[in-house]
């Protein structure tokens, strides 16, 4: 697993933060309280974020700032969440969006 949080700084310092369990595709992963969705994975090495919807070209961080729909994912069974700037939640559950978000039933 490829981890890409700064922890050695010569200016800064990284308190480290507790760690926050959450499902990525079925996967157990983790990210730390206080990253959102898309720094988390970003963290934990995955890039891929979505697909463009007409070439199914992979997208990944774009604007950062919620202002755009490269890191929709769906989070929690709800479609188009914009994971740049959702806050990641112990127990969430997020995958990958390869449509343009249909609505899933809770099972």
């Amino acid at each position: 697993m490829i981890y890409l949080r700064i922890k050695d700084h010569p200016i800064l310092e990284f308190k480290v933060r507790e760690e926050v369990r959450f499902t990525y595709n079925g996967n157990l992963v983790e990210g730390r309280k206080g990253d959102t969705i898309a720094s988390a994975l970003h963290n934990l090495g995955i890039r891929k974020l979505s697909h463009s919807i007409e070439h199914k070209r992979a997208r990944g961080f774009y604007c950062a700032i919620g202002n755009c729909a490269s890191c929709n994912m769906i989070v929690n069974n709800r479609p188009n969440v914009r994971t740049c700037v959702t806050l990641l939640e112990e127990g969430m559950d997020v995958k990958t969006q390869d449509d343009k978000g249909v609505l899933y039933e809770k099972l």
